[in-house]
């Protein structure tokens, strides 16, 4: 779940995204019962920087999962603007 609002990801660099989700993104406690121990499947429509995965990755992680996959629908092959 998001656990803080964050600006949009728009026309930040890649370690703007990164500090924009930092710490956005936590398992409740009763999503930590269904994660502990478990191979995650993470879906993202578009990968950018690959700031938000990181940042809901390390929450899944902080839960106790196992490991978390990353399956991406679509990927900004060039990102000039953002680094």
């Amino acid at each position: 779940m998001r656990a803080r609002r964050t600006d949009s990801q728009g026309g930040k660099s890649a370690r703007g995204r990164r500090l924009n989700v930092r710490a956005a993104f936590s398992v409740t406690e009763a999503g930590r019962k269904d994660v502990k121990g478990r191979r995650i499947l993470l879906i993202d429509d578009v990968l950018t920087t690959g700031a938000t995965a990181e940042a809901c990755t390390k929450a899944l992680m902080a839960a106790g999962a196992r490991a978390v996959d990353l399956a991406v629908v679509a990927r900004v092959r060039t990102a000039r603007t953002l680094s």
